[in-house]
């Protein structure tokens, strides 16, 4: 048992259930709870031959390690993960030369420096599935890891999206630039804004922790500094508000190739 993993809340457990039913050992569910969600949640989960476990409150809090199972959780096994980012890059590189020209696409990156929030790390992982990031980076200090309270908050991205945690934060991103990706770091203190930069080619984007910002070196190591326009008295924004700001300026300006 130690060498599974615990998903809980609907979202989670649903998003293992869609893309690989066969990694759930088994599921409990709270038979006081009879509507029509979880209803149709059972249904899906009985459709697909997963073992269903009754288990009251308590019992699902403790699995958890707190309280907001919504009424599920699951016990499921590590799915097969690409073992470094050099490999998911190469392999990005060859599946792009596989394909015809014009559908082809640049890879997107989110690194994040500093983001010990397991809450943060998670809206930021749900926020990089949306806008179709290949991959989110972080330095293995002073960074928040994958556990359940990240799965639960990323509502299943922590299943879809490639989460790296790095040594050498500057290293690796010496080492992005080396493969063609422009790295752009976010500053309030930089002269452009976001929607003057070109983010149509292979990028990644780099935010740090509010109030912080990025360290040093980070800032140094990146091509291009850019900053969010802030309109009225706050000053900053929270990670994964900026996270999804960046991103999906990334991606409207792809849809318009």
């Amino acid at each position: 048992m130690s060498s599974h993993q615990v998903l809980f809340g609907f979202h989670a457990v649903e998003v293992r259930l869609k893309t690989a039913a066969a990694s759930i050992v088994e599921i409990y569910y709270e038979p006081t709870r009879r509507d029509v969600r979880m209803r149709q949640f059972l249904d899906r989960a009985r459709e697909a031959g997963v073992r269903l476990i009754e288990a009251d409150g308590i019992r699902l809090s403790k699995l958890c390690g707190g309280h907001g199972h919504q009424g599920v959780a699951a016990r499921v096994q590590a799915l097969e993960q690409v073992h470094s980012l050099d490999e998911l890059l190469e392999n990005l590189e060859a599946s792009q030369l596989a394909l015809p020209v014009e559908k082809r696409f640049a890879p997107l990156i989110l690194v994040l420096d500093g983001i010990t929030d397991p809450h943060n790390l998670g809206a930021c992982l749900r926020v990089a599935d949306g806008a179709g990031v290949h991959a989110v980076i972080a330095p293995k200090d002073h960074a928040a890891g994958i556990n359940a309270t990240v799965a639960k908050v990323a509502s299943g991205a922590a299943q879809t999206v490639p989460y790296f945690m790095v040594t050498n934060l500057a290293r690796t991103l010496v080492e992005l630039k080396e493969r063609n990706i422009w790295v752009i770091g976010t500053s309030d203190v930089a002269t452009q804004t976001l929607y003057q930069a070109d983010l149509r080619g292979p990028v990644a984007l780099v935010l740090g922790s509010e109030g912080n910002g990025m360290r040093q070196l980070t800032t140094k190591t990146c091509d291009q500094l850019v900053r969010i326009p802030m309109m009225g008295a706050v000053e900053s924004l929270n990670v994964s508000v900026a996270s999804g700001v960046c991103l999906f300026e990334a991606l409207r300006q792809r849809s318009t190739v």
